[in-house]
Order: C-alpha cells, then sequence, then structure tokens
C-alpha cells in the first residue's frame, strides 16, 4: 500500500504561516508600545493629592470665598485654594480668583446648581510632574479643577468631575512679572490635559494665555539644546525603525522561503506517489530506492554475437 504523507503538507504548510504571522504581530505591538510611553499615571497621582488636601478645608465655607488649603511638608511650595459657587452666579458674573478668569455665559458639564473650584501653583514641584522634550519652563505650572459641589458630602471620593463650556469668550490665565523675561524671546502657551496630553499655542498677548477648560498651563521657551536633541531624536527614531524594517525584510524572507520548500516537497511526494512504487533497502545509515527486477536484459553487440 502506498503511504499517503502527501496529505500531511498543507496543514504543514499552514501552521508556519500562523507562527510567522503571530511572530509579525507580536513585533509590531512591543514596537508601538516602546513608542506610546506617557507620563499618565504622574498626572493621575497629582490630580488625587490636589483632591484629598483641597477638600479638607471645607468645613464652615462660605459660597463665594476663596480659601487656602495647607499642604504636606513633602509638597513645599506648592500653593492650593479652593472656592464654592454657584453656577447661576458663574453664568451671570463668571469668576475671576488666582490668575483665571472665567466670562459669564459659562456653565458646568453636566450642569450642577453649585460647583467647587480648586487652583493650584506647583511652584518648584512642576518640573517634577510636567516636563516637555525640546523646552524649558519659563514659569510655574498653574492649573484648576472643577467638581460637583452638593449640598451634603457624603465622602470626598463621592464628588464629580465637571467641565466648563464657556459660550463666548474663553478662559483667560494669566502669569504675572513675566514681560521682561519673555521680551524679544519667542515663547508658547502649553497647556496639560487630565491626562497628561500636552498642547502647545503661540502667546497672542504678553503674560496670558487661554483655554475652554479645566487643565495645567504654564509658559515654556524653546531649550537652546533643542535643536541637538531633535537630530538625536531623529537618529535614534531613524535606527529602531530601520532595525524594525530589518527584522520585518528577514522573517518575511524566512516565511517565504519556507512556503517555497513546504510546496515543492509536497510537490516531490506527490510525484513520487504516483510514479513506480520502489522498495527500499539501508546502506550504511542511509536509505535508498532500489529497483529490484531488471525488466530487459542488456544485448551486446560484436562479431561473436550474433
Amino acid at each position: 500500500m502506498k503511504p499517503k504523507n502527501g496529505s500531511q503538507c498543507p496543514s504543514r504548510s499552514n501552521f508556519m504561516q500562523n507562527m510567522y504571522i503571530l511572530l509579525l504581530f507580536l513585533l509590531l505591538k512591543l514596537f508601538l508600545l516602546v513608542q506610546c510611553s506617557t507620563n499618565n499615571s504622574l498626572t493621575k497621582s497629582l490630580e488625587v493629592i490636589l483632591h484629598e488636601h483641597a477638600f479638607k478645608s471645607l468645613v464652615h465655607q462660605h459660597t463665594g470665598s476663596l480659601y487656602n488649603a495647607s499642604v504636606p511638608s513633602s509638597l513645599a511650595g506648592m500653593k492650593l485654594s479652593l472656592v464654592r459657587l454657584r453656577s447661576r452666579t458663574l453664568w451671570e458674573k463668571g469668576a475671576n480668583f488666582s490668575g483665571f478668569s472665567i466670562p459669564p455665559r459659562t456653565i458646568p458639564v453636566p450642569y450642577v446648581k453649585r460647583i467647587h473650584i480648586v487652583y493650584n501653583d506647583l511652584g518648584n514641584l512642576s518640573s517634577h510632574y510636567f516636563n516637555i522634550s525640546g523646552y524649558d519652563l519659563l514659569t510655574s505650572v498653574i492649573g484648576f479643577i472643577v467638581y460637583d459641589a452638593p449640598s451634603h458630602i457624603s465622602t470626598i471620593t463621592s464628588l464629580r468631575k465637571l467641565d466648563l463650556r464657556p459660550t463666548g469668550q474663553p478662559i483667560s490665565i494669566e502669569f504675572k512679572n513675566l514681560t521682561e523675561m519673555i521680551k524679544g524671546r519667542t515663547t508658547n502657551c502649553a497647556m496639560f490635559d487630565e491626562n497628561g496630553k500636552v498642547s502647545l499655542s503661540e502667546m497672542k498677548f504678553p503674560n496670558l494665555c487661554y483655554t475652554r477648560n479645566h487643565g495645567h498651563f504654564t509658559i515654556v521657551l524653546p531649550s537652546e539644546t533643542r535643536k541637538k536633541r531633535r537630530i538625536w531624536g531623529f537618529l535614534v527614531i531613524g535606527f529602531v525603525i530601520g532595525l524594525f524594517g530589518v527584522v520585518l525584510v528577514v522573517v518575511v524572507g524566512r516565511m517565504v522561503l519556507g512556503i517555497f520548500k513546504s510546496k515543492k516537497t509536497c510537490e516531490m511526494e506527490r510525484e513520487a506517489e504516483e510514479g513506480e512504487f520502489l522498495e527500499s533497502v539501508v546502506v550504511g545509515r542511509s536509505k535508498m530506492p532500489v529497483a529490484m527486477v531488471t525488466r530487459t536484459h542488456p544485448v551486446l553487440e560484436g562479431p561473436r554475437f550474433p
């Protein structure tokens, strides 16, 4: 009976293809994870710290008054304050505290009757929580966060974080004593959202930046070594992309070569099955096919044999 090895070839070829595809996917996933590293964890931890210490000053607080909150010695240099406002007052008059000017016709989203606004100035801790590659912080990072202010607060963690939606003018942030420092220099407003993502914008007026929601803000200046860092950054990125490309080419080449060899092996086995069946003998350590019967006898030509 003829052996049926040909039926095993397609399954072996499919297994090799699946393994190579899986390897390619893992390499691509690793490359994306390396490129997507951020300072999101630091931003979240800062928000927890501000949330915890600011609301310790809620006892006997009056609406419309700004209260300074105490911070532990480990956060020395950081300033923290809190104000409670009615949403109706915010809509009619706006709010102007700690360098932030929220214009009238601004509403909290989702809408609530009262809100808490937590203002913070990170001082000498600014660069610990926020930094931008290629830029230097010219001022300390300041920011504000908006929370719900229900009539009865069961726990501090139950307070909801809200967004602000100015329907007219944007919210302005004033940085004092900055005119002489930025004179004749290219500066930018930097905004960090709650996930640590930064966005840069040009300063249209001295000492002022603008926003339409809460966050953290500072003035940045391109560093003197920015060009060198950019060149090195391009070189590193180019090296990583080049290395990834070489690995990809090698893997794809091996995959194509493996598929080609597998198909050729299948064809050879198929041809052997369809041809004449030959018995095999063992010679040394090798197994070789051999024909046991000779079909025609040789005939020698010459004068002695007619």
